[in-house]
């Protein structure tokens, strides 16, 4: 299916090689042979095998991860590729003499000296010197395992097939299993007498090499271990590595179907089981394939990719998505700093980027005798985070979906004796809070909403004029977000700041969230309401 869908886009390029062979730097698509499946059209993915030629020495199982620390300089060491490889017929349950042994005759077996020996050779534990038969009479749990799934029609050998990272062959052994073991190219003496072997896969520019090719020091220690071990033997042996799709990373993947020029994407964000893209147009005729590519390189974490088709425009701030691979749900459950968070994406505002500005805040700003205003709070991020340290927290949203959300978070976060939940309008929420005779004095607010929070500090001017009398008369702090995309960014939102105030506000800490896109920052302005301000006459009409 993924083959099918990159053949037109990808038959330019493949036209064309590359005017020279890239040097060996580790495993790439654009390296090793192509392996030519049998039936293209039941594995497309099989497209993507490369095969690579290398030098691997046969090893005594025993002897393999103290040979293994003493040559790490000279093994493979390539990504996600074992220095060890266990090839299917080196369990070593068989008896191999060396070349030059006759065969021994067979004596005949009576009746006694056969009963005898296999009173011998049994105990109460079962078989002692039949371990092939051992195992076909007490299967492992993996062996019934499968044989369950042959029932269902192989269901689970497809999938372990499928899942394959990488194989690693020795040519020629498929035919006879035992054929090289005991040769020229080897060091040490006597025979693979029934012990299990594991291949040590050595650097690739040691492939096609002989024995006394091989550098001085991989030969001194291969001699040093053999004096040790006595009988051990070591073998050089010619191996294929075949690297599968999935081996292959999610960049090169991309950069070997899309067609040759086009920026492969670099990213996404991760909303819980959603990978948010943000496609470019000419990303958009491919927007399938490349969904396909991230959700089967990031499986199982990932089950549904979605791509944004356009900017935030709704007071709401939900944006448009459109499902291209993977489950069609959109409903999703976020884990951020130890807490949870329900979001349905198609009917909510959710910011994974924004987590660590989230933390900045809670972890370095909010202390536990604070209470927090939340004027935008959305399903809870900043409120729920800030009530697990703060004394008290009112968080308000426009969005009715969102404050179900955001009600449905704090029960599962198990703090509703802390959080106090409105739905209302930004400015109707913050008249009411101040005006009201049973709120705690507010010390933090905090106005995430970059866009338009700016327009709404208004609302702050003359907000304590006409307080009760014996009210206490704190002044918050208020973090206020926005956007510039002004040469000094700093000095154009604090302008903006003095605007909606009236006033000149001293001491405005600044702080650059992030880079939205080129030239345009997200910022933090923290500043302590002036008394003058608080206390000064409104300037808004109330509707």
């Amino acid at each position: 299916m993924l083959l099918a869908k990159s053949e037109s886009y990808t038959q330019a390029s493949a036209q064309t090689p590359p005017p020279h062979p890239p040097p060996l730097h580790g495993p790439t698509l654009r390296r090793g042979r192509r392996t030519a499946p049998d039936h293209p059209e039941e594995d497309p993915l099989l497209s993507f095998a490369r095969t690579f030629d290398l030098a691997a020495l046969r090893v005594p199982a025993a002897a393999c991860a103290p040979l293994e620390r003493r040559l790490r300089g000279h093994l493979l060491n390539w990504p996600r590729v074992r220095n060890i490889a266990r090839l299917p017929n080196d369990d070593g349950h068989a008896l191999l003499l060396p070349p030059s042994a006759p065969a021994l005759p067979a004596s005949p077996l009576t009746a006694v000296t056969r009963r005898d020996r296999l009173a011998r050779q049994f105990n109460a534990r079962g078989f002692v010197q039949f371990p092939n038969l051992a195992k076909m009479s007490r299967p492992s749990a993996r062996a019934q395992r499968d044989k369950k799934g042959e029932g269902r029609g192989g269901d689970k050998e497809a999938k372990r097939e499928k899942d394959t990272v990488y194989v690693v062959k020795v040519p020629g052994e498929e035919e006879d299993q035992w054929k090289g073991l005991v040769g020229e190219e080897g060091f040490g003496s006597g025979a693979w007498r029934g012990e299990p072997t594991r291949l040590l896969l050595l650097d690739e520019s040691y492939a096609k090499r002989s024995v006394g090719e091989l550098p001085e020091a991989v030969k001194v220690v291969l001699d040093d271990e053999t004096k040790q071990g006595g009988s051990s033997s070591y073998e050089l042996v010619q191996c294929q590595l075949t690297l599968f799709y999935n081996y292959w990373p999610m960049n090169e993947v991309l950069e070997a179907l899309l067609p040759e020029g086009i920026i492969i994407p670099a990213g996404f964000e991760t909303v819980g089981h959603i990978a948010h893209l943000n496609l470019r147009d000419e990303h958009l005729p491919y927007k399938e394939l490349i969904a396909q590519v991230v959700l089967d390189k990031n499986k199982p974490k990932i089950r549904t990719v979605v791509n944004k088709t356009d900017a935030i425009q709704n007071d709401y701030r939900t944006m448009q998505l459109e499902i291209l691979a993977g489950h069609d749900s959109l409903v999703t459950t976020v884990i951020e700093s130890g807490l949870r968070f329900k979001v349905d994406l198609a009917t909510v505002y959710w910011n994974s980027r924004l987590a660590t500005e989230r933390q900045r805040l809670v972890n370095s700003i909010f202390t536990s005798s604070d209470v927090v205003c939340d004027v935008f709070s959305g399903v809870g991020p900043i409120a729920i985070s800030a009530a697990k340290k703060v004394t008290y927290v009112y968080a308000n949203d426009l969005n009715p979906i969102a404050v179900e959300y955001l009600e449905r978070n704090i029960v599962l976060n198990k703090l509703e004796r802390k959080i106090e939940v409105f739905n209302m309008d930004a400015r109707r929420f913050v008249t009411a809070i101040y005006s009201s005779q049973h709120v705690r004095p507010i010390t933090q607010v905090v106005m995430n909403l970059p866009k338009d929070a700016a327009e709404f500090l208004d609302i702050f001017r003359g907000i304590l004029r006409n307080r009760q009398a014996g009210q206490p008369c704190v002044m918050p702090k208020i973090h206020v977000y926005g956007f510039s995309k002004a040469e000094d960014p700093e000095y154009d939102f604090n302008e903006r700041i003095n605007l909606a105030l009236c006033d000149n506000v001293a001491n405005i800490e600044m702080h650059r969230v992030r880079l939205v896109a080129s030239g345009k920052w997200m910022l933090c302005a923290s500043f302590t309401l002036p008394e003058s301000v608080a206390l000064a006459k409104p300037n808004y009409i109330m509707c």
